[in-house]
């Protein structure tokens, strides 16, 4: 194994004769991630923790050199609103790798919990990482399961999860939310909320879904406060990019707050959003002096984009597009096509469906690149492309590799090979494929994932209502 640096940064040649195997990157990655190819040749076997027969004598005779589309090829793994133990994410980057994922968006708090421990504020995990109850599902009257939930990483658990993904050419960005999805810091610590509008100290960590409207004050202390948890993060996670979230922010706290009020005066702003721009600016500047550079969710382009800031579009495809022609970089994630939450199959058995239907054949017809842009000097602002694993409906390891598999293989695909337009995709090669090969992988490793035949019994959830989303997947309108 070697790198030559002629080869293209993640890129490798792969050559198997009499003689073994060589591999050559352009970096350590590129051989990474020949080593993962080479994987491949050797069979389902590979992936098993400990060898059960012997390896096989011989194989196939390729030279194959590759290279990734997308620098950022990117799975969000959400514990915030279900908890997932450091083994869990262990796992998870393993499974990554061996699906040529490279950037591990780790979304730490919520309104149900906060994750990630901050010793200047020990509340934030004494109070916020713990809930009374869980709301089951979505629907009319609420189901609940009564057991409080909950639970944190230390910050050596995020150190030795950050040192396993590096281990694997894995970046891990780590996401903490503002101004919204606050629920849980809030009820830690009641002056970070709108105290001139809401008795905060009553307030707890959430224990139901959807968008809370308690978000943080506009106040001199907030941004003082969240500088101080970033201090900390910022030595935990040595990635370029740190996520501040800055979606789905209620206005009506804002707007009956005299707080606000004043600091939209004072600060010379225009309304609303462009408050929501204050929090985001500001973060924007204090991470960029320390080497780092914000990402945020499509809505930090409401009230205008921070100097350095790069957008993940969520709400579809047009923020991403917005963001890309101002200059900025892009990380495609469009809900309609991506978010792997969503339910893979109609039909009663589906356990917990939520959002709408997107099938295998779906994600493999993803395509991250705009039409808009292609062609034009915009179309490098789209650095990559990521999907979302939400966990309101999945509180198990089993629950979330159902809802990620075998998805997530189609869309690693996606995001590394350079395919032709969606129509053209040939949807039949790449299933023969997954039945010949990829299953069994996925078995030797133990990955839960969905038959296409449908849910086994044991993973179905009768009882428990969901919020399928009607008709077709349609753009959200962008501000």
């Amino acid at each position: 194994m070697a790198v030559d640096p002629a080869l293209p940064s993640e890129g490798y040649r792969l050559t198997v004769g009499p003689d073994g195997a060589t591999i050559t990157g352009g970096d350590e990655a590129g051989v990474f991630w020949g080593r993962q190819t080479l994987r491949q040749l050797l069979g389902p076997d590979a992936y098993r923790r400990a060898p059960i027969r012997p390896a096989p004598r011989t194989l196939p005779y390729p030279t194959i050199e590759d290279e990734p589309r997308f620098a950022w090829r990117g799975l969000l793994l959400d514990v915030a609103r279900h908890f997932m133990p450091k083994d869990g994410v262990l796992r998870y980057l393993d499974l990554m790798a061996a699906h040529k994922l490279n950037v591990l968006h780790l979304h730490l708090t919520d309104d149900q919990g906060w994750r990630v421990e901050i010793r200047s504020r020990p509340r934030l995990t004494e109070v916020g990482a713990w809930r009374r109850r869980t709301r089951l599902g979505r629907g009319d009257p609420p189901v609940w399961d009564e057991r409080p939930h909950g639970g944190f990483c230390t910050q050596d658990d995020l150190r030795e999860i950050v040192a396993y993904a590096a281990a694997r050419h894995i970046t891990v960005v780590p996401e903490i939310e503002m101004p919204g999805h606050s629920q849980a810091a809030i009820a830690a610590y009641p002056e970070l909320g709108n105290t001139d509008v809401v008795d905060t100290a009553r307030l707890e960590v959430a224990t139901g879904w959807g968008v809370s409207p308690h978000v943080l004050a506009p106040a001199d202390q907030v941004p003082r406060f969240y500088e101080d948890v970033l201090t900390e993060v910022l030595e935990i996670f040595p990635s370029r990019f740190v996520h501040i979230g800055g979606d789905e922010r209620p206005k009506d706290q804002w707007r009956a707050s005299a707080t606000a009020q004043a600091r939209i005066r004072a600060e010379g702003l225009r309304d609303k959003a462009e408050l929501q721009s204050w929090f985001i600016r500001h973060f924007d500047r204090w991470l960029a002096e320390r080497g780092r550079r914000l990402i945020g969710w499509d809505e930090v382009l409401e009230g205008g984009l921070a100097e350095g800031a790069a957008v993940a579009s969520w709400q579809g495809y047009a923020g991403g597009v917005m963001a890309a022609r101002a200059g900025r970089d892009v990380v495609m994630c469009p809900m309609q096509e991506v978010y792997l939450d969503h339910w893979q199959a109609g039909g009663d058995d589906e356990p917990v469906p939520f959002g709408w239907v997107r099938t295998l054949r779906d994600v493999y017809r993803f395509e991250p690149g705009p039409p808009e842009l292609a062609g034009t000097e915009h179309a490098a602002r789209i650095i990559g492309a990521q999907a979302d694993m939400w966990t309101e409906a999945a509180d198990s390891q089993q629950r979330v590799d159902y809802r990620l598999f075998p998805r997530l293989a189609a869309f690693a695909e996606v995001a590394w090979s350079d395919l032709p337009a969606p129509d053209e995709r040939d949807f039949e090669n790449f299933r023969r494929r997954m039945d010949a090969a990829h299953y069994a992988r996925l078995d030797a490793m133990g990955v839960a994932y969905r038959p296409l035949s449908g849910p086994l019994p044991g993973r179905r959830r009768p009882g428990i209502p969901g919020l399928p989303f009607a008709g077709p997947p349609r753009e959200r309108s962008h501000p």
